[in-house]
């Protein structure tokens, strides 16, 4: 249901937006660079998670790690990951399949500024098998995304 709720969504927003499909899984960051053949940066992952009664979805790159000291002055609240069962309830696609596309019902979308050094990424397209290869802009202009800056520049990932 889930790869139908996205496809349904493109045709109707973005119908020159082909979905890709893997016959391996493209469940992590890992495999879904290695089954697009791309790097793991440009593999636009999107986090679920509760800020106190909010859910919210954040699409950030690959390689990227939350910065809990922005990410709390950004969104005034500590997130808290949804576990699995909520993602699939409130989202509509599985762990590993989530996208800003195609969702159960409305949600707020924030995209993450590290997105924005890559002209395509290739978020998932609510399966494991499945994804897009989109710019940053267009997926911000199709979810009505906030652009934020939660992340830890990749300088300091490197150092840890």
């Amino acid at each position: 249901m889930s790869l139908e709720s996205v496809r349904a969504f493109f045709a109707d927003h973005a119908p020159d937006v082909a979905i890709l499909e893997t016959d391996g899984s493209s469940a992590t960051v890992t495999l879904a660079a290695e089954a697009f053949g791309v790097e793991p940066a440009r593999i636009a992952k999107t986090l679920s998670f509760r800020l106190g009664e909010r859910v919210v979805l954040l699409v950030t790159r690959g390689d990227a790690r939350l910065d809990n000291k922005k990410t709390k002055a950004a969104f005034g609240a500590k997130p808290r990951m949804l576990d699995l069962d909520e993602v699939v309830a409130i989202t509509g696609h599985p762990v590993g399949g989530v996208c800003p596309f195609g969702l159960l019902k409305p949600l707020p979308v924030y995209c993450d500024v590290s997105l924005k050094a890559f002209d395509e990424v290739v978020p998932a397209a609510g399966s494991t098998q499945t994804a897009v290869r989109i710019s940053p802009e267009r997926i911000a202009t199709l979810t009505g995304a906030q652009w934020v800056d939660v992340c830890q520049e990749p300088a300091v990932q490197a150092a840890e």
